[in-house]
């Protein structure tokens, strides 16, 4: 089964009716400037309320390593997702600052890679995630990239670790997007939103339900 991971999560009720449909992780995301911004109390409290298989991640844009191990301390998140530039901290540094965690890089398909890949150790990292985005608005832009254009990078970024693709999906294309990547995984925002931060149960639903179809086909 596709790993689905439902992300921008901001309130409990969402983040529980997510986990009814079927959902394997679900996303708090940590950067100020985002509409789905969430404070660390918050996320504590959310976490709290989860079961303890669902996977909480928290996404970060150009964080310190100490700003990731406080935000993981203090919210009981298990996995960090990064957007990072080469002017941030180097990856074996936040692994360093909070070893207990999983690790899901990003790379930003319009820019392409923006830093070393063959830098990540493959044993420290849970996945690479693939989304649209600028170096001004890493992601959550509701795009998708082009998949048919990025399957031969796609796939040399499958050669050091599992992928999860994100960026403009939702239940009419991501059976479309796993057919043409064959994905570990996929991340969703805004394609199971009634609006920024707030989800639509029709929409996550409906989003999951194409995902395990798309792999019975």
């Amino acid at each position: 089964m596709t790993w689905i991971k439902i992300c921008g999560t901001t309130n409990l009720d969402d983040a529980l009716m997510s986990v009814e449909a079927g959902a394997n992780a679900l996303g708090f995301i940590f950067y100020e400037a985002s509409p789905r911004y969430v404070v660390a109390e918050t996320v504590r409290k959310i976490v709290a309320g989860l079961p303890d298989h669902i996977e909480k991640v928290g996404v970060f844009v150009r964080p310190t390593p100490q700003q990731v191990k406080k935000a993981a301390e203090t919210t009981g998140i298990a996995a960090a997702q990064l957007y990072l530039d080469q002017q941030s901290a180097k990856f074996d540094e936040f692994v360093a600052a909070a070893p207990h965690l999983s690790w899901i890089p990003s790379i930003t398909m319009a820019t392409r890679m923006t830093f070393d890949l063959p830098s990540y150790n493959p044993a420290r990292v849970h996945a690479f995630l693939l989304d649209s985005g600028s170096a001004q608005t890493p992601g959550g832009t509701g795009q998708s990239f082009d998949w048919t254009a990025s399957a031969n990078e796609v796939g040399e970024i499958k050669r050091l670790g599992k992928i999860l693709v994100a960026g403009g999906l939702h239940a009419a294309n991501v059976g479309e997007a796993i057919r043409i990547l064959e994905p570990w995984g996929v991340d969703v925002v805004s394609g199971v939103e009634a609006s920024p931060g707030k989800k639509d149960p029709f929409k996550v639903r409906a989003f999951i339900k194409a995902v395990k179809e798309a792999k019975q086909k």
